[in-house]
């Protein structure tokens, strides 16, 4: 027997200790605490997997550069896969159009650096998802590619629905076929985001918030589409913490196309270095009550170093990125 699966009897036979976990002791950067909800109750990785088993899907958030998130995903796909071996990872850092080549990796045809150089992966790629794809090469777990070609995303952000038309029948098979079916909290939230990271006109917010609908709706057809080729496995989806938080995003995309489905939704919380070994029911008590009726699971950690300290420096960064954008070519 192993000691994930010992755990999960120990944590299936044992009460929850709550006084082990009075302070959060976030020490290191890879450090995390997870707590149920609605019970508010400190949870172990065995016990968020036993929370966990009887879910179709999983949705995992994350802070896509912070590495106690992907510390926590490893550990939790494992905790799961123990307890239900008939299990998938969907990722939305892999785009529909790189399946095959991300299947011929799975299936030992191609060299990691194929895989990195030829899809290409994100540039996090080794230190972040390297132990997802190692743990399902090595366990022949289904690997879903779940995202929208980034470049089609990137050409309905600068010229709206439209884009569309000018898309082949294949190209179209690459995206939803409810690219931009909307969900108004959603649509408030991603608008409010955005109005705090840059300054764009009315027309532009809106063809952004269709992009971020393209990536939703993509991915939720994606895990659709695999569930139904397999009802009894579970899927465990990993996304950027907007795209599910609240059950917001993806989620909402994914109970459009089926309300049955069972969904959890695991979100992360930041906390600040002065506040790494408050107790729990301190920082518990500073959330918005929406983060604590909406999602099965929150876990804390500690919030990444300062980007930028100078404005003109950022400006300067974030000018360079857009302008390398907007070089890109729509076709």
């Amino acid at each position: 027997m192993t000691a994930i699966k010992e755990e999960l009897i120990q944590a299936e036979t044992q009460p929850l200790q709550e006084k082990a976990y009075q302070t959060l002791s976030l020490n290191l950067a890879y450090d995390f605490q997870i707590i149920g909800l609605p019970s508010r109750t400190p949870l172990s990785i065995p016990q968020l997997a036993l929370r966990l088993r009887n879910y179709d899907v999983v949705f995992i958030g994350e802070f896509h550069g912070n590495h106690a998130s992907h510390l926590l995903e490893a550990r939790l796909l494992h905790a799961l896969h123990q307890q239900r071996s008939n299990i998938a990872l969907s990722m939305e850092m892999f785009d529909r159009d790189q399946q095959p080549l991300l299947d011929q990796y799975l299936d030992s045809e191609v060299g990691e650096t194929f895989l990195i150089n030829e899809a290409p992966t994100w540039p996090n790629y080794r230190a972040a998802y390297r132990p997802l794809i190692e743990y399902a090469k090595q366990n022949f777990i289904p690997v879903i590619a779940a995202n929208a070609p980034a470049d089609t995303v990137r050409c309905i952000a600068r010229n709206g629905a439209g884009y569309l038309k000018k898309l082949s029948p294949d190209g179209l098979m690459l995206i939803s076929a409810t690219p931009f079916r909307t969900d108004m909290r959603y649509k408030n939230k991603y608008l409010t985001l955005i109005e705090t990271l840059r300054n764009l006109s009315p027309q532009r917010k809106e063809q952004s918030y269709l992009a971020q609908l393209t990536r939703d709706n993509t991915m939720a057809e994606s895990i659709y589409q695999a569930w139904l080729n397999a009802p009894d496995q579970q899927i465990v989806h990993i996304n950027g913490s907007f795209h599910s938080a609240q059950h917001l995003g993806t989620v909402s995309a994914l109970k459009a196309l089926d309300p049955t489905l069972n969904i959890a939704v695991i979100s992360p919380i930041r906390i600040a270095e002065t506040a790494r070994n408050n107790s729990i029911q301190q920082v518990v008590n500073q959330l918005d009550s929406e983060q604590l009726i909406a999602d099965e699971a929150l876990y804390f950690i500690l919030g990444q170093p300062a980007s930028f300290r100078k404005s003109s420096y950022k400006k300067q960064q974030r000018k360079a990125m857009f302008n390398r954008s907007s070089q890109a070519t729509c076709y």
